[in-house]
C-alpha cells in the first residue's frame, strides 16, 4: 500500500499527509553499490562502482535527474506512485502466483462437518460485506506508522480500491481498472470457486443484504450444483495463474464467444472470490497451510480453484476441515 498520498478520509479532511520523500543522491547511490556487491564478482563491481561514481558526479546525469525527481515530488500527491504500480506489477510478465500476491493466513478453525464449515464460510461472507460498508461509509479509522516514523498518520485511499478493483492482463503491461461505485452500480455478486467451477452468488435480494443463514443457503445449494454435474466444466481458473502475456492471449481467445465474455465479465465485476476447496492430503502444517493459500497446492491439488486477477480471494477447506 503507498502510505504518504494526500488524505481523502472525512476524519482527515483538514490534514495532509507528509509527501514520499526523495533521499539524497549520494545515499540511493550507495545504497545501490551496496546491494551490487553482493551480486556481482568483483571485476564487474569495479565497473559498476565507476559507471555509478561517473553518473553521481557533480554536474553529471545523476544531478539532473535528482532535480527532476525533485520537482516531481512538488507536483504531484506521490511520485513514486506510478513508478511502484507499472514497474513493479503492471509490467510484471511473471505469473501472479508467488511473484506479486500476498497471502494472509487465518488461525486455524477446527469444523465438525461439512455444514460447519460452510456455517464459517458464510459468516465469513457476511464479514466481508459488513466491512465494505465501513469502506463505503469512508468509516475506517486511520492507521499510524510505527518503527521511525511511530505517530505518522498512513494514506487510508488503498482500502478503499480492495472490493473494486480488477487486474486485466496484457500483451505488453496489465490494467488495473478501479470502479469508483455509487450505491446503485456496486458489485451485488461474489464468485464461489468449488471443484474448479465458478458460481455467482448474488448477495442482494428484494433490495436487501442475504444474512448469514441465507448466504449458508446459497453456499449449499452451490456444493450440490457442483457436486452433481456429471460433465465439468474445463478449469479455466487456472490459466490466470500463467505468465500474464500468455493469459492475456488465452483471454482474447476465450472472448471471441459469447458465453465466454459473459461470463468472464460476472467475474470481472464481482466483489470478490470464495474459493471451497477439496481436501489437499497435506499435513495442516502453518507452511502447508500458506502454500495452499498462495497457490492451492499447484493443478494436481486447488491451484485451478482460483481467480488470481481479483484482488480479494478468500480460499476455505471443507473436506479437511479447516479454514485458512
Amino acid at each position: 500500500m503507498p502510505i504518504l498520498e494526500k488524505e481523502t478520509t472525512r476524519d482527515q479532511d483538514s490534514q495532509m499527509l507528509p509527501k514520499v520523500p526523495v533521499p539524497p543522491l549520494k545515499q540511493t547511490l550507495d545504497t545501490y553499490l551496496k546491494c551490487v556487491q553482493h551480486l556481482v564478482k568483483e571485476e564487474q563491481f569495479k565497473k559498476t562502482r565507476a559507471i555509478v561514481e561517473k553518473f553521481g558526479a557533480p554536474g553529471g546525469v545523476g544531478e539532473v535527474l535528482q532535480k527532476k525527481l525533485l520537482q516531481r515530488r512538488d507536483k504531484t500527491t506521490n511520485w513514486v506512485y506510478d513508478y511502484w504500480l507499472e514497474d513493479m506489477y503492471l509490467n510484471n510478465r511473471l505469473a501472479l502466483p508467488v511473484n506479486s500476491s500476498p497471502v494472509m493466513v487465518f488461525p486455524k478453525q477446527t469444523f465438525r462437518d461439512q455444514t460447519d464449515a460452510l456455517r464459517f464460510a458464510a459468516r465469513l461472507i457476511r464479514g466481508v460485506l459488513d466491512y465494505k460498508a465501513l469502506i463505503d461509509a469512508r468509516a475506517l479509522p486511520v492507521d499510524f506508522a510505527r518503527g521511525q516514523l511511530a505517530g505518522t498518520p498512513l494514506c487510508m485511499e488503498q482500502y478503499y480500491r480492495l472490493f473494486n478493483s480488477y487486474r486485466y492482463p496484457g500483451l505488453k503491461t496489465d490494467t488495473l481498472k478501479v470502479q469508483m461505485n455509487t450505491a446503485s452500480s456496486a458489485p451485488k455478486h461474489i464468485i464461489v470457486a468449488c471443484k474448479n467451477q465458478f458460481f455467482v452468488l448474488d448477495i442482494v435480494a428484494n433490495s436487501k443484504e442475504l444474512n448469514e443463514t441465507e448466504i449458508l443457503s446459497q453456499l449449499e445449494k452451490i456444493m450440490k450444483m457442483a457436486e452433481n454435474t456429471k460433465d465439468g466444466l474445463p478449469p479455466f481458473g487456472i490459466l490466470t495463474s500463467d505468465g500474464r502475456t500468455e493469459w492475456a492471449q488465452a483471454r482474447d481467445v476465450l472472448t471471441k464467444d459469447q458465453t465466454n465474455r459473459d461470463s468472464l465479465a460476472l467475474i470481472e465485476s464481482c466483489l470478490c472470490v470464495v474459493c471451497l476447496d477439496e481436501p489437499s492430503g497435506l499435513e495442516p502444517r502453518d507452511t502447508n497451510r500458506a502454500l495452499l493459500m498462495l497457490h492451492g497446492g499447484g493443478r494436481e491439488k486447488n491451484g485451478a480453484n482460483r481467480w488470481y486477477d481479483k484482488s480479494m480471494q478468500n480460499r476455505e477447506s471443507l473436506q479437511d476441515r479447516e479454514n485458512i
